[in-house]
C-alpha cells in the first residue's frame, strides 16, 4: 500500500490558552517558529512522507486565518478538506468527528503544533508493513508526568498508556503524531471522556490495546518539540534555527555592518551600521539599523528595529523597536507591536499588554 493510499490528519483548532495573550488573535498553530508558522512544518512532513490527501481540523474562533494560511502554503496536488470543531473536547473527539472524511482509510493524525526532526516516512512504511491496528511515536522525557506515557514489554509491545499519571510507569511520552486504521472509531465509541471532560486519544489506544488489536510504536530519534508554551516555542525557535539556518543573504547590508555565523536575510531587507551574530532569520522588506541582533532570533517580515539589541527571540511581522536601553532577550512579540522610547530621555515604560501577559525586568 503506497503512502497515497493514507490520509493525513492534522489537529489545527483548540484555544491555544497556554500561548496567551498571543493566541487572543491567533491560532497558536500559526505562531511561527524560524519564521514559517509551526502548521507548515506539519503540513511539510506529510507531504515529505507522500500523503496528498490532508483533512485539517479548524476551530470557530481561528478557523479563517488557519485555511487562509494554508491556501498560501498549499501545493497544486495537495488536496485539502477543513474539518469544524465547535469545541475542544478532546484528540479523540477531533478523530471522531473526522470519520466522515476519513471513511475506512488509514491515516496520520500528526497534532499542529508540534515539531519533530525525523521524517515519518519510516514509520509510515512500518505502519503498512506490520499491519497493526496503531502505530505511536515515543519519546524518552525529563518529566513524564506532563504527557501521555507508554508502557512496553520485553518485546517492546504496547501493553499500557496513561494520561498524564502521578506516578508514570515508563519515561517514554507520546509524540503528537500517530497511525490508526479505522479500527480506532470503534475504540472511540467505546470510551468516556475523561475527568477533563474530554475525549483522550490515549484512552482510545488503551481501549484498542484492551480489545486485543495490535498496537506498535517507534521510538523517536532526534529532537521532538511541542510549541504549546511561551518557552517552548522560544526553545523550538533555538533548535530549529540551530539545525537548519543557513547563510543567504537576499537584501542588503552596508559596508559598516557585520554579518557574523549562519544568518538569513530576506528580500527588500536593509542591514545598517549593525551586528547580526547567527543563527539568525531575517524575513522581507525588514529595517535593522544601529542594532545587534544576537543569536536565536527570528525577525517577521516587515518590522524595523533601530537603536536597540535583541537576542532569543521571536518577533512576528510587521513590528516597531527603537531606542530601547538594554537587551530584549527570550522574548516573544506579536504582530503588529511598537515598543519604542524617545530618545535623551530616562527610561520609562507605557505598556499596553494583552490578558496573561507577563513582564520580567531584569
Amino acid at each position: 500500500m503506497p503512502s497515497s493510499a493514507l490520509k493525513g490528519l492534522i489537529l489545527a483548532g483548540g484555544k491555544g490558552t497556554r500561548l496567551r495573550p498571543l493566541t487572543f488573535t491567533t491560532a497558536k498553530q500559526l505562531v511561527p517558529v524560524a519564521n514559517q508558522p509551526i502548521l507548515y512544518y506539519a503540513l511539510d512532513s506529510l507531504v515529505q512522507a507522500g500523503i496528498h490527501d490532508i483533512g485539517i481540523i479548524i476551530s470557530p474562533e481561528t478557523g479563517e486565518a488557519v485555511k487562509a494560511a494554508v491556501k498560501r502554503w498549499c501545493p497544486s496536488q495537495i488536496k485539502i478538506t477543513f474539518i469544524l470543531q465547535d469545541e475542544p473536547l478532546g484528540l479523540a473527539h477531533a478523530v471522531k468527528i473526522a470519520h466522515p472524511y476519513l471513511k475506512e482509510t488509514p491515516f496520520v493524525m500528526y497534532l499542529g503544533d508540534n515539531l519533530i526532526q525525523s521524517e515519518i516516512l519510516p514509520l509510515v512504511k512500518g505502519f503498512q508493513k506490520e499491519k497493526a491496528a496503531a502505530h505511536i511515536l515515543l519519546k524518552a522525557v525529563e518529566n513524564p508526568s506532563s504527557f501521555g506515557v507508554a508502557e512496553l514489554d520485553k518485546q517492546n509491545r504496547v501493553v499500557n498508556l496513561e494520561e498524564k499519571p502521578k506516578h508514570p510507569k515508563s519515561n517514554l511520552a507520546l509524540v503528537g503524531i500517530y497511525l490508526f486504521t479505522a479500527e480506532i472509531f470503534k475504540a472511540i465509541d467505546a470510551i468516556k471522556p475523561s475527568k477533563r471532560g474530554e475525549l483522550e486519544i490515549t484512552d482510545a489506544i488503551q481501549q484498542l490495546i484492551r480489545s486485543g488489536k495490535d498496537v506498535q510504536s517507534m521510538i523517536v530519534k532526534g529532537w521532538w518539540l511541542d510549541t504549546g508554551k511561551k518557552d517552548d516555542l522560544l526553545e523550538a525557535n533555538r533548535i530549529v534555527l540551530d539545525t537548519y539556518c543557513e547563510t543567504q543573504i537576499q537584501g542588503t547590508v552596508d559596508e559598516n555592518s557585520q554579518i557574523r555565523g549562519r544568518v538569513e536575510i530576506g528580500k527588500g531587507t536593509k542591514i545598517m551600521n549593525s551586528v547580526i551574530q547567527g543563527p539568525v532569520k531575517i524575513g522581507n522588506n525588514c529595517l535593522i539599523e544601529s542594532s545587534y541582533i544576537g543569536p536565536y532570533t527570528s525577525i517577521g517580515d516587515n518590522t524595523q528595529i533601530q537603536q536597540s539589541e535583541v537576542e532569543n527571540s521571536v518577533f512576528l511581522e510587521h513590528c516597531k523597536l527603537a531606542n530601547i536601553p538594554g537587551r530584549i532577550e527570550q522574548s516573544l512579540i506579536g504582530q503588529e507591536c511598537t515598543i519604542i522610547r524617545a530618545q535623551n530621555r530616562p527610561a520609562a515604560y507605557r505598556l499596553n499588554l494583552g490578558d496573561q501577559s507577563t513582564l520580567e525586568l531584569l
